[in-house]
């Protein structure tokens, strides 16, 4: 499927698919390869390509974004940054690069609520270029734009017609929640690898990166394979370690120095909350408290939820957190009920308003409501459709609580949410948009219909 990819919508430069089909048989052919590999930086240079990834955007603020570059050289990075509409620039230069060796460069002193455009240099020569806006400080009352999916499956990754809608949209930041790049490699680090290399030669991908800061978790595919997690029969510690490093290498998060690839980071009125839902389980343990997250990152979500002074936030699972899907298949419902109970009623006990829960890997558009005992409602946005494939049905058995429902070919689609702190009432607006710029879905949720009681 890799080499059917490359020219899915439109012919590759002949060095680009060059450089990907001599990269790529060093990775089938060396097991412990990586992107240091002497055959990798040969063929990057003998195709003319100084950088091999990105410049991929992730970890916004008000006053700063974070720049993610894989390149093939040793010469310096340089990034000029500019005002969109200014011709005043700022320089960023990396002396000491590795070639091979993803480099992370921070644009700072940035000002807030601000459009900016930048231009990537090696040997004096701009070899990428892309924009973003920063976040808004806080108390500023601007309206801000998230948008979110799951389920690329590599095939969405091509889809220029799908990015293209995500771009026109301008959303300030893109929350992934898995089977997004990797797919079904298992404990094969070398061909993850390579899979991302795949994701790093498509133009599409490449100008979502560039212009769309990325917050990124895993699900199964990423992980190892269909409904794997934790350490299963036949793999080993090591094996979790090595699939974690490659993912941290490979993607533009906040840093997290805790075992597992969670993490929270405040942009603007939003707190991203992005859950390990794969490699923290303990096998040994489904059905009994603490499998899911583990105990460490359940108290970590906890605190970081009572202690976000953000208006809004945004909870991601890479499965579904309510049950309505498939009774619960490899998620909360058939591997920690306890535990999801004890995060909703912390929610309602220390009144934490403005919580949204997102979720993936049940292939399609979902909507959904979970109602409290004391009447509150938590609500649940599923667009695992960014790569438009089969899945379960569109609408549960029981669809009383549900909002709508896809198929996972009957749109390929993104989610988007609007928050609105202008007034003295805020909202927040869902929006479904298919890659064609139809709203297929839209609800607009008040502050107060967020607030427990």
């Amino acid at each position: 499927m890799d080499t059917r990819l490359l020219d899915s919508y439109g012919l590759l430069p002949e060095n680009i698919r060059q450089f990907y089909f001599d990269a790529r048989s060093v990775f089938l052919g060396t097991p412990d390869a990586d992107f240091t590999n002497p055959g990798i930086i040969a063929a990057a240079r003998k195709n003319n390509l100084p950088i091999m990834g990105g410049p991929m955007l992730g970890k916004l603020s008000e006053n700063s974004v974070n720049i993610w570059i894989r390149p093939s050289t040793s010469e310096p990075l340089v990034v000029k940054v500019k005002k969109s509409g200014s011709s005043d620039e700022k320089s960023y230069i990396k002396n000491s690069v590795e070639p091979g060796v993803e480099q992370r460069i921070i644009l700072d002193g940035l000002s807030s609520a601000t459009e900016y455009e930048y231009t990537v240099y090696t040997n004096g020569k701009g070899v990428a270029e892309g924009s973003f806006t920063t976040a808004p400080a806080s108390g500023e009352k601007n309206s801000f734009r998230i948008a979110f999916g799951s389920c690329f499956h590599k095939i969405g990754l091509h889809n220029p017609n799908l990015i293209n809608q995500i771009l026109k949209r301008e959303p300030q930041a893109m929350m992934l929640l898995g089977d997004i790049a990797v797919d079904d490699r298992e404990n094969r680090i070398n061909l993850h690898r390579s899979d991302y290399m795949l994701r790093d030669i498509s133009k599409p991908w490449k100008e979502l990166a560039a212009n769309v800061p990325l917050y990124t978790s895993w699900d199964d595919h990423d992980y190892y394979n269909n409904d794997l997690s934790g350490t299963p029969k036949g793999f080993t510690t090591a094996d979790r370690e090595a699939a974690r490093a490659v993912w941290q290498q490979n993607w533009n998060n906040p840093e997290n120095k805790k075992p597992g690839i969670y993490f929270n980071s405040r942009i603007g009125p939003v707190e991203i909350i992005m859950l390990d839902t794969r490699s923290c389980r303990e096998n040994g343990q489904r059905g009994r408290y603490g499998s899911y997250l583990g105990p460490e990152q359940l108290t970590w979500l906890k605190k970081t939820l009572k202690n976000s002074e953000a208006p809004f936030k945004i909870i991601s699972s890479g499965t579904m957190w309510s049950d309505y899907v498939s009774n619960g298949k490899d998620s909360w419902g058939t591997w920690d009920t306890k535990a999801r109970e004890e995060i909703f009623a912390f929610i309602e006990s220390e009144n934490i308003s403005g919580v949204l829960l997102i979720s993936g890997d049940r292939h399609g558009a979902r909507g959904f409501t979970i109602p409290r005992p004391s009447g509150f409602k938590l609500y649940e946005f599923e667009a695992a459709s960014l790569g438009g494939v089969p899945g379960p049905d569109a609408m549960a058995k029981d669809s009383t609580n549900q909002l709508f429902g896809y198929h996972g070919t009957a749109a390929v689609a993104f989610g988007e949410f609007t928050f609105d702190i202008q007034e003295d009432t805020p909202a927040v607006t869902f929006r479904l948009i298919d890659q064609f710029g139809n709203i297929l879905e839209k609800y607009t949720l008040p502050y107060k219909k967020l607030t427990p009681p």
